[in-house]
């Protein structure tokens, strides 16, 4: 099962090594990073996102909640929270299925960004199924590129 976890941490030097290292050193696999600054400059937010179980999921937040630096950890599970990720794919693209693709890049709502005599390049966000959807529709037309942010995520309401 998927958890995905929100770490606030120290914008110091090597907290984030320090966090990612202890994932490694305990064998839990990090199928998805996100970090950035948070509404206080003085934070950076980590999301992370692992596959285990409930216990799992539990002693990783306790671990990770002893570092120094460490702020708060919460999971943020995908009823109460808001999951995005951003993804640029760049396919094959001659005249005739170009299109055929833009289609359904508008039915997924996503963003044309270069298109070339060979090749188009698509930006789209929202949620890892919907990514993966689109992906899947661009495969017979080649992709050439992805590129994807990884999972971000804030709670829902106040």
């Amino acid at each position: 099962m998927r958890h995905v976890l929100s770490i606030v941490v120290a914008n110091n030097p090597g907290v984030l090594g320090r966090v990612v290292s202890l994932f490694s050193r305990r064998g839990y696999n990090i199928d998805s990073l996100s970090v950035g600054t948070s509404e206080d400059q003085r934070y950076t937010r980590i999301t992370v996102s692992v596959q285990g179980d409930e216990q799992i999921v539990e002693q990783i937040q306790k671990q990770v909640a002893k570092l120094v630096d460490v702020q708060d950890v919460v999971e943020l599970k995908s009823d109460a929270a808001i999951y995005r990720e951003l993804c640029l794919v760049k396919v094959e693209a001659d005249s005739n299925a170009r299109h055929e693709i833009f289609n359904v890049a508008t039915v997924f709502r996503a963003s044309v960004i270069d298109v070339s005599t060979k090749t188009m390049t698509m930006e789209l966000t929202g949620d890892f199924n919907k990514i993966n959807a689109f992906l899947e529709l661009m495969k017979p037309y080649g992709i050439l590129a992805i590129a994807r942010t990884g999972l971000t995520a804030v709670s829902r309401g106040a």
